[in-house]
């Protein structure tokens, strides 16, 4: 199972920035130190291209990101300071994704899993980016797949704390790209796009009722969407101790969250590609904690078909 990581581009942040950026190489390293991966499984993507971005996304935008001409208030929707490195950052990070669908999508027979460990940025618009989202990585690899001849349908399965609204803005009028949140109905973003399937939750849902709303939505994804790839975002945020979630998960519960996801995938014999999305947590290492689960996880029911 190949893991995709570009976390040695680095961002550079002010001082007290809120996003996260560590936790992609602590993530990494914890991965590492677990045994259960070798140096081999670990890939550096290539950045994704203009022509894969340019099907996701406005060449007027493409082209403000790339030169820096992006203005104070498309700065500040993003909420990254623009720099060449968080251009070349953002390229790899979309890169991520479409090399984790390349490669699940070239294993002969049996359920193939691969894995971005970074990516989910699913805020991102055709002609925008918002909430710490560049270009988004999960319509621009669906579309890429489509292009390429590898599927016809593809299923987007978000469960990040918030709703992927760019990817449903930007795959609206795509019929073999299904879009699937399940996400907080009081959180960002404040003005909802609307979704092949939505799925909102109310504050302090917890890990029963979440469940049984996520066995709903899946049944409902392989039924309606009859895919041939999914691309699932396994967003850290639901998490009781996250800064920005609010759905109270716990652990425990995210874990049996990438379980149910994943065993989906497995037992209707659909590969996946996974992207870690958001999670703020404090401390960070639980953060970290929830994504190690969701890639052991990954390995353990999907790389030997068990």
């Amino acid at each position: 199972m190949k893991l995709y990581y570009a976390d040695h581009f680095v961002l550079p942040l002010p001082e007290g920035h809120r996003f996260p950026m560590e936790k992609y190489a602590r993530l990494r390293s914890r991965l590492l130190a677990s045994g259960a991966f070798a140096e081999a499984d670990f890939c550096v993507p290539d950045a994704a291209s203009d022509d894969a971005i340019l099907r996701a996304h406005d060449p007027a935008y493409l082209q403000r990101v790339a030169r820096g001409t992006l203005d104070a208030a498309e700065v500040r929707r993003i909420g990254f300071p623009w720099s060449p490195a968080m251009v070349e950052r953002s390229r790899r990070s979309a890169g991520a994704t479409l090399a984790a669908c390349r490669s699940a999508l070239a294993r002969d027979g049996g359920t193939a899993c691969a894995v971005n460990l970074a990516g989910g940025t699913h805020h991102a618009h055709r002609d925008f980016g918002s909430g710490f989202c560049v270009f988004n990585d999960a319509a621009i690899a669906a579309l890429a797949m489509r292009a390429e001849g590898r599927v016809r349908r593809v299923a987007i399965v978000d469960c990040d704390v918030h709703q992927g609204d760019g990817t449903a803005a930007i795959l609206a009028d795509d019929p073999e790209v299904f879009t699937c949140s399940l996400h907080g109905a009081k959180n960002f973003p404040f003005r909802k796009q609307t979704s092949d399937l939505d799925i909102e939750l109310p504050d302090e849902t917890g890990d029963t009722a979440y469940l049984a709303a996520l066995d709903e939505a899946l049944q409902s994804v392989f039924e309606r969407a009859q895919p041939e790839l999914v691309i699932y975002l396994a967003g850290a945020d639901p998490y009781a101790g996250d800064r920005l979630g609010r759905l109270a998960l716990s652990i425990d519960g995210l874990r049996l969250r990438d379980e149910r996801v994943l065993a989906a995938c497995r037992d209707a014999g659909v590969p996946v590609a996974i992207a870690m999305a958001g999670g703020y947590a404090e401390p960070i290492n639980d953060t970290v904690t929830i994504h190690v689960n969701t890639v052991t996880t990954a390995a353990r029911l999907l790389r030997d078909g068990a």
